[in-house]
């Protein structure tokens, strides 16, 4: 029974729990002296003391006081970044002897001849260790021999110009099983920075050492001239050596000071655009040239740019010659990341419609632009294109409407009267007509009044019919849910049908390529992706509603009933 005691005694000082009576020798052993500034120097500190172990204080221990050096003497010069200990007991002289060592991670605070200073434990004192801290890195022979865990930076241009892409490649090589650890990014108050996609980790031998490494890349863009200086990047973390032992790995390392240079006084362009590449695309026109009047027409203009973010992207002009209208979409910008940088893309849709015959002619579209490759300005250029714009068939001069009576007041009649007649009878005829006349006039003009007033509030708001029919047609174009409504509100204007639906304009036009357009609109709201997956044409609506403006005689102003006869049946002459 006995010896079990003792067993279990014996291991418990195995872990660090014992009585201790006596001091012995106190060591400080750093694993180099020999620094580069971001380093962390492993410190092991040894101590022994002779055990008294029996029955009494076997179990009268308390782990929080178990002894350890005064490693806070080092704070003035060094960071304690992580600490362990480990216990062991060996017999001398048939005394049992305790050996603790304790295992420090130190990081220098600054550059220079750093000392380590004695230390206590018990009644043993160390002796000072000094320690150089160098600036810089360390040779690239030294590396893989010295260090679990390094940081290496790699820029693809040593100078350039303001707001031009800068790719910076970080990469951390460390040794061992990585239990945890912090890589900072690069950061800069006048810069704009984007990460180029997610992290590669991958392995590397360097001099014959194989090490885990984790590779990150990213856009960098300076937004004022002068030099760019980053923030070191720094790295922090703990990891596991082959002998299973925690070790803390700390690093940093910067980047060269990269010169940034002003816009060239030379480039000619509104708007900075510094890139490897830049491409500008025209599409949508046909390519004889030859339109008609009324037909739709989808130009498309596509900037593609390498090495610059898509909101750097000036928007393209959208100017057009009279006679020419057009409905631009809003413009599609979008970014794509890649490994060696940002490649950016500005899209610009127009609907063009033509609205008068003959030579219509789109001016030269220009975009300036710095090749940062061959360091001279460029211009990607589209040529102006004329437009042959004929008069599409079916369309006939339209004469202009006029009313029968402008004033609204039909010229009165003049009677016919009798060469001779009895004195008296015929003025008091000719009286009592002209009343009556006059009656049947004022309750004319008055029904007539009030039927402007309910038409110019039905018509509301839209007082023009031209107005109306551009809006109509930019609805169809889109495949908008307003085409309907819109179409109404055009035909009242166009046509005076006193239409309240889309289904009465339809019933009232009787036009079956214009009724099949509008059914079309309709199954596409209710399912846009439809059957297909395409999207929206509207040009075959739009072409059916140009025809049927061309082909309809606009309404003249609507005339009322015929007045009344002048001699009713009562009356006889």
């Amino acid at each position: 029974m006995v010896k079990r005691l003792i067993s279990f005694a014996t291991l418990l000082v195995l872990l660090g729990l014992g009585a201790m009576v006596q001091a012995g020798e106190l060591k400080v052993e750093p694993d180099r002296k020999r620094l580069y500034e971001g380093e962390v120097v492993t410190v092991t500190v040894t101590g022994s003391m002779k055990l008294d172990i029996n029955l009494s204080n076997l179990f009268n221990f308390d782990l929080s006081n178990l002894p350890s050096p005064d490693i806070e003497k080092v704070e003035p010069d060094f960071e304690v970044l992580a600490q362990n200990q480990r216990y062991s007991i060996r017999t001398v002289n048939s005394e049992m002897v305790g050996v603790i060592t304790w295992t420090y991670q130190l990081a220098p605070k600054r550059n220079g001849q750093l000392t380590i200073p004695a230390l206590s434990f018990q009644d043993s004192t160390s002796e000072p260790v000094t320690i150089e801290v160098v600036s810089g890195s360390p040779p690239d022979e030294e590396v893989a021999a010295t260090r679990d865990s390094f940081i290496e930076l790699s820029a693809d241009k040593a100078e350039l110009y303001v707001q031009e892409q800068l790719t910076l490649t970080i990469r951390l090589f460390f040794s061992g099983n990585l239990v945890r650890g912090e890589l900072s990014e690069p950061s800069h108050p006048d810069a704009i920075i984007e990460p180029l996609g997610k992290q590669r980790e991958f392995s590397r031998y360097r001099d014959g050492v194989r090490f885990r490494v984790v590779e990150r890349r990213y856009a960098l863009f300076p937004q004022k001239p002068g030099e760019l200086t980053l923030a070191p990047i720094q790295f922090e973390g703990q990891a596991r050596d082959a002998s299973g032992q925690l070790i803390f790995l700390r690093d940093s390392e910067q980047l060269y000071p990269v010169p940034v240079n002003d816009v060239p006084a030379s480039f000619t362009g509104d708007t900075w655009l510094p890139a490897t590449s830049l491409s500008l695309e025209e599409a949508g026109l046909p390519p004889s040239m030859q339109v008609e009047t009324g037909e739709n027409l989808t130009r498309k203009l596509h900037l593609k740019a390498i090495g610059l973010p898509a909101e750097a992207l000036p928007p393209l002009p959208d100017a057009t010659p009279q006679g020419l209208r057009s409905y631009p979409e809003p413009p599609e910008r979008n970014t794509e990341v890649t490994p060696e940088g940002l490649t950016s893309t500005l899209s610009q849709t127009s609907a063009l419609v033509p609205v008068q015959a003959g030579a219509l002619t789109l001016p030269e579209i220009r975009i300036p632009w710095w090749d940062t490759d061959a360091d001279q300005e460029r211009v990607a250029v589209i040529p102006a294109r004329t437009l042959q714009v004929g008069t599409s068939a079916g369309q006939a001069a339209q004469p202009p409407t006029t009313d029968a009576d402008d004033t609204g007041a039909p010229e009165a009649p003049t009677p016919a009267l009798a060469d001779t007649d009895p004195a008296g009878f015929w003025p008091w005829l000719s009286l009592a007509l002209a009343v009556l006349w006059l009656g049947t006039l004022g309750l004319w003009w008055r029904s007539r009044r009030a039927k402007r007033e309910v038409g110019s509030q039905a018509s509301a708001p839209d007082h023009n019919e031209a107005q109306a029919f551009d809006a109509l047609i930019g609805a169809a174009r889109q495949g908008s849910p307003a085409t309907t409504t819109l179409l109404v509100r055009w035909l009242n204007r166009r046509f005076g049908c006193h239409c309240d639906t889309a289904t009465d304009a339809l019933a009232w036009l009787g036009d079956d390529t214009l009724s099949a357009e509008i059914r079309r609109l309709q199954a596409y709201l209710f399912a846009p992706e439809g059957a297909s997956g395409q999207a929206w044409d509207g040009r075959p609506l739009a072409k059916a509603l140009d025809r049927l403006r061309r082909g309809h005689k606009a309404a003249a102003p609507a005339r009322d009933e015929a007045l009344p006869p002048l001699y009713p049946d009562r009356l006889s002459v």
